[in-house]
């Protein structure tokens, strides 16, 4: 299995390296590659769709204006997750900038909340239990075992150590099996 994860990898950097050369048609191929994980990166219950969508536009910024400094030789997808996790930082900054300046006109209605749905996807139950994560211990899930990136290469991404990230993944999958069993009760 790491034998293909490693042909994936060396298939994503040959990619930056045509991109970095100006083939149009390899940034195409990294966009769709790689958009499906960081959209899932940057999803979190306190920022709307239009707001991931902005976090991904302007992470996909930050890469071409970064593009110059990837060094061939280091595995890509942590130096993407590096800039990822700045652009999140930075959105973060921004939202709470802004909402301190809002004032609020009306009180939303509130929305009335159905029961669970019984028959929720998979996707969907994982995406509810990953939001009941604090986003650094969500960061360390989506990385680990959305994106397959290995600890060294999280920590690495997350300018963190191995044991940290550890013991964020430990914090993280005890939580989700708390939760997992309240509902199971």
């Amino acid at each position: 299995m790491r034998r293909v994860e490693r042909l994936v990898e060396d298939d994503l950097r040959g990619l930056m390296v045509r991109y970095q050369r100006g083939d149009s048609e390899a940034i195409d191929e990294l966009v769709r590659s790689l958009s499906p994980l960081l959209w899932r990166y940057f999803m979190s219950p306190h920022i709307s769709r239009s707001d991931t969508e902005d976090l991904l536009q302007d992470c996909w910024v930050r890469i071409h204006r970064a593009r110059h400094t990837y060094r061939p030789s280091d595995p890509l997808v942590p130096w993407i997750f590096a800039i990822a996790r700045h652009t999140r930082l930075d959105g973060y900054r921004q939202r709470r900038r802004r909402e301190s300046r809002e004032t609020l006109v009306a009180t939303p209605p509130e929305v009335a909340v159905s029961g669970e749905n019984p028959t929720l996807s998979d996707s969907t139950r994982f995406t509810r239990l990953l939001q009941t994560l604090p986003d650094s211990q969500r960061e360390v899930i989506l990385m680990l075992k959305v994106s397959e990136m290995s600890l060294e290469e999280v920590a690495r991404a997350t300018s963190s150590t191995v044991g940290a990230i550890k013991q964020k993944a430990h914090r993280a999958y005890a939580r989700l099996r708390e939760i997992i069993e309240k509902e199971g009760k």
